[in-house]
């Protein structure tokens, strides 16, 4: 009897640590497939690094340009983007919570870099996804489209999907949809007019400024390099600017 009770005990023993055992590894193989991070169990990513609490600057690098991403292979790119989108997120958090606290946010430039590496990143997939589509099918594989004038008569790119129901069945298409046809409306003739002028003064004005700033330059730096001046202002005439500051004057140029 005692033997029976010692061999129970045992198998007993053995099948409980066969199970912990299985659950063990059944609990480490579920968190490698899914883990892409260090493991936290806290809210904690979505906030910067604790030595950057309270900094006036933040360093930071530039943004991935497209030469770049485009010798990375397509799992880089996969991972790349993840990376770049939890690194927004935290920066987004950051940044809200500076807007709650009525703080100044650190180095908000890097939000834009983020953006700018995201949008680059993206113009790469889809110059892949074209070449692909090209020499598979020999069509681009992007969303179709036209040029068409909404209700307000300015011009678009409207990009085309598909519908189950038709579009003359379709009455949500239609109210979402309003294209301009009648090219003799009276009120979108008087907004087309006004839109246009905006956009001439707005237009002016800039030139106007950059062309002030360039003389203000030229007051300060007369001997600055003329070509990188040319390069960021480049519908200044320097010349004008030249003939404009020799006799003291500012104007407005044509």
């Amino acid at each position: 009897m005692a033997n029976f009770n010692s061999l129970k005990t045992i198998c007993k023993y053995l099948t409980n640590f066969t199970i912990s055992n299985s659950k063990i590894l059944n609990t480490s193989l579920c968190r490698r497939n899914i883990a892409t991070t260090s493991v936290k169990y806290d809210l904690m990513e979505f906030f910067d690094d604790k030595k950057n609490w309270g900094a006036q600057e933040v360093k930071s690098g530039r943004s991935w340009k497209k030469e770049e991403l485009r010798l990375k292979s397509n799992s880089d790119l996969h991972k790349l983007w993840y990376v770049l989108l939890k690194e927004r997120n935290m920066l987004l958090t950051m940044e809200q919570e500076a807007n709650d606290k009525i703080k100044l946010f650190p180095s908000p430039e890097r939000i834009d870099k983020v953006e700018e590496s995201m949008e680059n990143l993206e113009s790469v997939v889809r110059e892949r996804n074209i070449a692909y589509h090209e020499l598979e099918t020999g069509e681009t594989g992007e969303r179709p489209g036209k040029v068409e004038t909404n209700a307000f008569g300015l011009t678009y790119y409207h990009k085309m999907c598909e519908y189950i129901m038709p579009k003359h069945m379709n009455k949500k298409w239609h109210e979402k949809y309003k294209f301009y046809k009648n090219m003799y409306d009276r009120d979108t003739e008087q907004f087309l007019l006004k839109y246009r002028e905006k956009l001439y003064l707005q237009k002016r004005r800039k030139r106007t400024r950059d062309f002030n700033h360039v003389i203000g330059l030229l007051n300060r730096f007369p001997d600055m390099d003329m070509e990188a001046v040319k390069e960021q202002y480049p519908d200044v005439d320097i010349e004008k600017a030249k003939a404009s500051r020799k006799y003291g004057g500012h104007f407005v140029p044509k």
